[in-house]
């Protein structure tokens, strides 16, 4: 994300060519106009999705329903193609200066919000301003921290705010604004690839409750309704100015109860994108969808978490190291999950940069005895039983059971699922710190850097944190990554940060992600980028 200068992958790094598994369509970059050829650019796109967690405001959305909506009526500064190289959206460059504390960003000029007024750097500036203050409680506020002036508008707990506005934040011109990090962070431009990062029209200002119900952006959709637990719809912006400009009318984002409920109604066509099939439909999707399903590797893990706090707190990483050797990975992958998905090695995908294969020197192979030994070292398991929470909604009840049965035979332990109806009701768990033990961690890449996968899940100030992970070496060995004089030598650091992460275990690494969805005999032009979500705005309708 170095503006002209776009950051290019370490060769060694890539493991994984995820253009090469694609479901067609273009990078990233390009509008994927030419594949309206024939379509109907007033239809709208069915796609499926659930209820957010939070208000629809970019700096309080951490999870994917928040997030569908929040990435289509909201552009970014930058984003990141399949074979995770920067391109610009709606910034024309970002550059750093030579030591990476200081980063401009010049904004492409033309652009709008959705009410017709103007979009500015003074409107970057006083969103995140708004974003990073304690007293507005946003739940990605610890995204700002680097940024010079922090801590004074979000202190420590306890403190009171000295400042209104971070000192690090300045409008040099109306397309160019500046900013001052407290220290040098050398892939500060990744960073800026994540939805907080977006502007706010001067409305938001005046009623921020109401814009959560009915936000408005500057990018290729705009917001039309919200019916809480039904639908979101969002049409197209006709004067958008972004390159991807969407080739149908619109989307509306359908919540459902279960993902065997949207797969039948994707076979019937009343659903036109299914982002992930449940796993009882894994073995029979690609018959039934034919070249109309979707099977591809994205940058995404599944993990089960920990809670440090109740009858886990203190609890020796020995034990978490033994519950993870107690996970036939393998078994349960080829069986429940048809073989869809591939098992975790790393905290970090494998399309990811600075991904390292065996990082987890041998704590996700299936190995019985060692386990059994490394719980006994550790003191046992709390209570003798584990329980992992979920959602019901995800399609997860399957794999869950599976790695249940597999630590009850291995381990002689007890095993049973907290079951949420939903994944806002599973946050909620979280957020309450209400979690029995442990808790389904899926996440996907807000940008394709390995610290993307530690730091905002680890660190004991991050907002995903819901574990409570709160070590003062990790946090250390992070921040060091984050001051590495090059991209490389964050990436090394987070590598080395990582084998630590084996040795404390903030979580139990499953297995890597897999897009495996579809899409009806309504649409042509479907493909899920790299971080595993479709992109919409190609979409045509017939």
């Amino acid at each position: 994300m170095r503006g002209a200068r776009s950051a290019k992958w370490v060769a060694s790094a890539i493991v994984v060519a995820f253009a090469a598994t694609a479901c067609g369509g273009s990078d990233g970059d390009d509008s994927g106009g030419d594949g309206a050829s024939g379509g109907d650019s007033a239809g709208i796109v069915r796609v499926d999705g659930g209820e957010p967690q939070n208000p629809l405001i970019p700096s309080d959305t951490t999870e994917q329903f928040g997030s569908l909506v929040m990435d289509n009526v909201f552009s970014k500064l930058l984003d990141f193609d399949d074979e995770g190289e920067i391109f610009m959206v709606a910034a024309e460059s970002v550059e750093p200066n030579e030591d990476s504390t200081v980063w401009t960003v010049k904004l492409k000029e033309g652009w709008t919000f959705h009410d017709g007024t103007d979009v500015t750097a003074e409107h970057y500036v006083r969103a995140w301003n708004w974003a990073a203050h304690i007293d507005n409680n946003q739940s990605t506020s610890f995204w700002f921290a680097d940024i010079a002036g922090y801590e004074d508008v979000h202190p420590e707990e306890g403190e009171e705010p000295t400042a209104e506005e971070m000192s690090g934040l300045t409008v040099v011109d109306e397309t160019t604004f500046e900013i001052q990090l407290s220290h040098p962070v050398s892939y500060y431009n990744y960073k800026l690839g994540y939805t907080p990062f977006t502007p706010l029209p001067d409305s938001f200002y005046e009623d921020p409750e109401g814009f959560g119900e009915a936000p408005v952006g500057q990018g290729p959709y705009a917001f039309e309704d919200w019916t809480h637990n039904e639908i979101i719809k969002l049409r197209t912006f006709e004067d958008y100015a972004g390159e991807n400009k969407p080739v149908n009318g619109g989307i509306d984002i359908v919540a459902y109860t279960t993902l065997d409920a949207a797969y039948q109604d994707l076979l019937s066509d009343n659903l036109d994108i299914i982002r992930q099939v449940d796993p009882k439909d894994l073995p029979v999707y690609e018959t039934d969808l034919g070249d109309r399903a979707i099977n591809q590797p994205y940058n995404g893990t599944q993990s089960i978490v920990p809670v440090h706090y109740g009858d886990w707190e203190g609890v020796d990483p020995k034990v978490l190291q033994g519950l993870s050797l107690a996970i036939d990975r393998e078994t349960i992958i080829n069986t429940v999950l048809n073989g869809a998905k591939t098992p975790a090695d790393s905290f970090v995908p494998p399309g990811v940069l600075g991904y390292q294969e065996g990082a987890s020197n041998g704590l996700t192979d299936f190995d019985p005895e060692r386990a059994q030994q490394l719980v006994e070292e550790g003191g046992g398991v709390p209570n003798n039983e584990v329980v992992i929470q979920f959602n019901a909604d995800g399609g997860h009840q399957e794999w869950v059971d599976a790695v249940c049965n597999s630590l009850i035979e291995t381990l002689d332990i007890e095993c049973r699922a907290d079951i949420k109806p939903d994944f806002d009701t599973d946050l909620e768990a979280r957020d309450a710190n209400e979690v029995e033990a442990f808790y389904r961690g899926g996440w996907l890449a807000d940008y394709p850097l390995n610290a993307n996968f530690m730091s905002e899940l680890y660190h004991s100030r991050a907002s995903t944190n819901y574990g409570r992970f709160n070590n003062p070496d990790v946090d250390e060995l992070f921040e060091q990554g984050d001051q590495a004089a090059t991209l490389e030598e964050t990436v090394a650091a987070y590598q080395e940060a990582e084998q630590v992460l084996w040795e404390t275990m903030p979580a139990i690494p499953l297995w890597f992600q897999n897009v495996n969805g579809g899409y009806s005999n309504n649409v042509e032009n479907v493909r899920f980028d790299a971080a595993g979500q479709p992109v919409l705005t190609e979409v045509t309708v017939k």
